[in-house]
């Protein structure tokens, strides 16, 4: 799989995009609760393009592990933080994918420089484009949390 290009806005994404990108990561870690998750996060570039990235990590009570070399996590860092500024890219969506028995998935879109959960109607249409049927009939979606946003 090539790996994704990054978005190039047309301004220098500002150091607040940045911060944002922090403050959601620190907020929807805790909010996902202890165990493994998939996070994928699409994102249309106003060019065009389409970014779409992953990331694995697994929360504990004390901690988050990301399974993922630091390389991979900083792209996906990168591609939120972009994601968060409106001027470089448009229909954001960040799906998280919660592993055990029957798979829990919930999402989010970022509008205003913020994620905010999605109706599972649009979870569900987001996953199955990417499943098999078999696969997409076995999730059960859930609602995404609101994540508190800083002021």
């Amino acid at each position: 799989m090539s790996e994704p290009q990054l978005p190039r806005p047309s301004a220098p994404v500002p150091a607040s995009a940045m911060g944002r990108a922090l403050h959601a990561l620190t907020a929807l870690f805790p909010a996902l609760g202890e165990g493994s998750h998939e996070l994928n996060l699409t994102a249309d570039h106003r060019d065009g393009a389409v970014v779409a990235i992953s990331l694995n990590v697994t929360v504990t009570a004390e901690s988050v592990c990301v399974d993922h070399p630091a390389d991979e996590y900083m792209r996906f860092f990168t591609v939120l933080t972009f994601a968060l500024e409106p001027s470089a890219v448009h229909d954001v969506t960040l799906i998280a994918a919660t592993r055990a028995d029957r798979p829990c998935v919930c999402g989010w879109e970022i509008r205003e420089g913020w994620l905010h959960p999605i109706d599972a109607a649009d979870v569900r249409s987001a996953v199955t484009a990417h499943l098999a049927p078999e696969e997409a009939a076995s999730l059960v979606i859930c609602s995404a949390p609101v994540l508190r946003r800083p002021r």
